[in-house]
């Protein structure tokens, strides 16, 4: 029998075999993330394209994220950004990946960032924004920004993770509504206390008052201890009534319905100076017409708040104080020259918080669409400056 007969291939069938197996094993990396970019040669020359499967590890993690991810080059345009990103912008992947970040903001938002590029370190920062998504609807967003290494870039990269704020912000709404809605019942609690203490408690220790002092007056100078301790027991029960009749006031002042926030400012100064000894002085320039009720009630609270810092605190010997009302914003401005804080100390302002009550100011400002500031410095003072929009119509003229 004859021995079957070997064809060697030809030359040109094994070089398609190897590429064949190297194309195999190109695609078998690729498959299990090992390989980061290919670079294709064709009739425009070399070309290189990206893959997802490059640390795949890494990108798994990151696709996984509940958070949008993106790498900027310094000029903005988008490197790389996940799924979750483009799912925030709805726009497609492929129509996000190269185009400018500047896209999805506004103009103003687009100054920030730029802005903020040029002074992010490794240490990172963070900016709210309105991404400016493919439906032409916004979408409440915290970018944290970190520079990257340069890894071959003439400048470094940037790293972004954007968070959807939409339901903190829906939190945060809820929130602020219940503390207005408990700052709402406690003002009405305070005028049901205040009116009991005014129209019974305060009524009967006069009656009390009336009746000592009758007592007193019909002992005789002979009758000595008896009418000395008559007598101290008619000046302790009007000490008691005037302290009654004081704390029914700051519940709910009757002349902040009766005569206006101008009429309560200048009383309360006037009794706070003369039981303190601190001089409070009320600058002219007020609103010429009555402010609106919930307006005027947060004003008062928070001068009620900063003269009881001032006495608790400052170590002031003199309070200023300006109510003005100018394009529909009323303005109320308390300064004080007591020994004041360092405002930016972070730590003393974490235990000033509850102290000095200004997370209550504030809350009381935002509850009427207004806000809150407050400049201080050791040695210097403090300033509490409120700001508050007037609704339509209601601006003094």
């Amino acid at each position: 029998m004859k021995p079957a007969l070997r064809l060697s291939p030809s030359p040109a069938v094994v070089r398609l075999r190897a590429r064949l197996a190297e194309a195999e094993a190109t695609l078998q990396a690729i498959r299990r993330g090992e390989v980061d970019t290919v670079l294709v040669k064709g009739r425009q020359g070399p070309q290189v394209f990206t893959l997802k499967g490059a640390e795949h590890t890494y990108r798994v993690l990151i696709e996984s994220m509940n958070e949008g991810a993106l790498t900027l080059t310094a000029d903005k345009t988008i490197l790389y950004a996940n799924q979750c990103f483009a799912r925030m912008v709805r726009c497609p992947l492929e129509q996000v990946i190269g185009s400018s970040f500047s896209r999805f903001l506004s103009a103003p938002d687009q100054v920030i960032l730029r802005r903020l590029l040029q002074r992010a370190s490794k240490a990172g920062t963070k900016i709210q924004v309105k991404l400016e998504t493919g439906d032409s609807s916004q979408l409440p967003a915290q970018i944290s920004i970190r520079r990257l290494a340069k890894n071959g870039f003439k400048q470094a990269p940037f790293g972004l993770v954007v968070t959807d704020m939409t339901e903190a912000q829906r939190i945060e709404a809820e929130l602020r509504a219940l503390a207005q809605r408990i700052v709402q019942v406690q003002e009405t609690e305070r005028g049901r206390v205040a009116l009991e203490l005014h129209d019974h408690i305060t009524q009967q220790l006069v009656a009390v008052l009336f009746q000592s002092q009758a007592l007193a007056g019909s002992l005789a100078a002979s009758d000595g201890p008896a009418k000395k301790e008559a007598v101290k027991l008619r000046e302790m029960i009007g000490l008691v009534a005037a302290e009654v009749e004081r704390i029914s006031h700051d519940l709910r002042p009757s002349i902040l319905d009766q005569l206006g926030l101008v009429a309560v400012l200048r009383a309360t100064g006037t009794e706070f100076a003369d039981r303190t000894g601190v001089t409070v002085k009320l600058a002219r320039g007020e609103p010429s017409v009555r402010l609106p009720a919930d307006i005027e009630l947060a004003l008062y609270r928070i001068f009620q708040e900063t003269l009881k810092n001032v006495e608790q605190h400052a170590r002031a010997r003199h309070v200023s104080v300006a109510l003005t009302e100018l394009g529909g914003v009323v303005q109320l401005v308390i300064k004080d020259d007591g020994i004041g804080f360092d405002a930016g100390d972070h730590a003393a302002r974490r235990k000033n918080r509850g102290i000095l009550g200004f997370f209550g100011m504030r809350e009381r400002a935002a509850a009427v669409g207004g806000t809150l500031t407050v400049k201080s410095g050791h040695r210097a003072g403090t300033e509490i400056e409120v700001r508050i929009p007037l609704p339509p119509g209601e601006a003094a003229a």
